[in-house]
């Protein structure tokens, strides 16, 4: 039976907090709703200490972000780009079109079409998180979306060079500088000068997350996000330096960022959380890693590999790397996670940064339902029917005529029961039941 050496933060303390959020993304959306841009710039200057009379950046303003990076800088963003897009081609060819006869006369089939305008979030107050316009922009392009803006928040009191360097590499139609719930809000519900889109996606802090969660209905999102999630499973195949260096690596994004270790080695867990302490006075952003692990790391031992997939699968961590001596045994076996990292060799970094799997995932379980963003989920897949023979509309309509009576559907029934007569030349009395 499993026995936790470190806990996280009670739900109840996560509950509160997550309250406190909604109140303030439900106020500052419907003032955003009702003031529209003056309301944008109000909270630009509040939050982001940024005034501009327009958010949307120039063409000279997105050159001069371009010139202050190194050659080196672009041809790494466009190495990672390159394998973000080559993955999303792979996936996008692996959605089809099908059209069947499903019976003689009956014509079934369905298209995918991309949706028309996308509003992609790049988060970039605490760090410039370039990366994320990959993850999104480049994906909405592949999957054939026509319009993508970006919004990105400034750091350090301006756009952020890289990531805007980023966007505009990876081919944003209309790049914003502009952050948190104003920016959500602004591609959502539209403004006098921003156009609205119909579905939001990118990572973000709890602000932006809820923001996405209330507007969900009035535009698609991605997926419901909260903040990063990784469960590290090992084995004593693997040393505490690697455990511990693969989960600071990711309670470093923010101070409420759940870092888990499931082993079946209590030896490798005690020195992990040995390690662990040690790497904190060392790394360059203990501050924040300090209090993320402090609050929500948790370290749990199992007694096999099957109670650990039985954990993981409850968990359903956005982020699962696998550090044992059998990693097709969770691939073949997991059901819930975000994106699984097999084998020592790859980590979760790769798939943030460069490897080309996206790296907008499920957290707060949601891994039990939805996988991450992916080109599909800027298509619409939509079916259609054609009938093209009198006898095949006569005899679907005779068992639609029977089926609607039964449901008391009788409008229905005669859409059905019109068929009847006209391509089947049977007589079936008005609003009754072909027989």
């Amino acid at each position: 039976m499993a026995q936790w050496l470190k806990r996280g933060a009670e739900a109840e303390v996560i509950k509160s907090a997550a309250k406190e959020v909604r109140d303030t993304v439900e106020a500052t959306l419907a003032d955003i709703e009702t003031r529209g841009d003056e309301a944008v710039r109000e909270l630009s200057i509040r939050f982001d200490k940024l005034d501009r009379e327009d958010y949307r950046l120039s063409q000279r303003e997105i050159d001069d972000c371009l010139s202050q990076l190194t050659n080196r800088d672009i041809a790494d963003i466009e190495f990672a780009q390159r394998q973000v897009e080559n993955f999303a081609r792979h996936q996008r060819e692996s959605i089809l079109d099908i059209e069947v006869e499903t019976l003689p006369g009956v014509i079934l089939g369905h298209k995918n079409i991309p949706i028309n305008a996308a509003g992609c979030y790049v988060p970039g107050g605490k760090y410039p998180l370039l990366a994320s316009a990959h993850m999104s922009v480049i994906t909405a392009r592949v999957a054939g979306v026509p319009r993508i803006i970006t919004c990105a928040p400034p750091f350090h009191g301006k756009p952020a060079p890289a990531i805007v360097a980023a966007q505009h590499m990876a081919g944003a139609n209309e790049i914003y500088c502009l952050g948190g719930i104003q920016a959500i809000g602004a591609m959502a519900i539209g403004t006098e000068k921003i156009a609205p889109v119909d579905i939001l996606v990118g990572p973000g802090n709890a602000f932006v997350a809820e923001a996405k969660r209330q507007l969900f209905g009035r535009v698609g999102i991605d997926l419901f996000a909260g903040p990063t999630e990784t469960l590290v499973i090992a084995d004593e195949s693997v040393d505490a330096e690697m455990c511990a260096t693969d989960l600071l690596g990711q309670a470093e994004h923010g101070p409420d960022s759940p870092a888990v270790l499931l082993t079946t080695s209590e030896k490798l867990a005690r020195e992990t959380l040995t390690e662990i302490e040690r790497l904190l006075k060392i790394l360059p952003t203990a501050d924040i890693a300090r209090k993320s692990w402090d609050k929500y790391g948790e370290v749990i031992v199992a007694d096999s590999d099957e109670e650990m997939v039985k954990i993981a699968n409850d968990i359903a961590s956005e982020h699962v790397q696998v550090l044992t001596r059998d990693v097709d045994y969770f691939l073949k076996n997991m059901t819930n996670y975000g994106a699984l990292f097999l084998g020592p060799r790859t980590n979760v970094a790769f798939g943030d940064k460069a490897i080309g799997t996206n790296h907008t995932l499920p957290t707060k379980k949601a891994a039990r339902y939805t996988g991450g963003l992916w080109v599909g989920k800027f298509l619409k897949t939509c079916t259609y029917q054609k009938v093209i023979t009198d006898e095949a509309s006569a005899l679907i309509g005779e068992y639609c005529s029977r089926l609607c009576a039964l449901e008391g559907f009788a409008g229905h029934g005669e859409q059905a029961n019109l068929r009847v007569r006209r391509y089947g030349h049977k007589e079936v009395p008005y609003g009754g039941a072909a027989v």
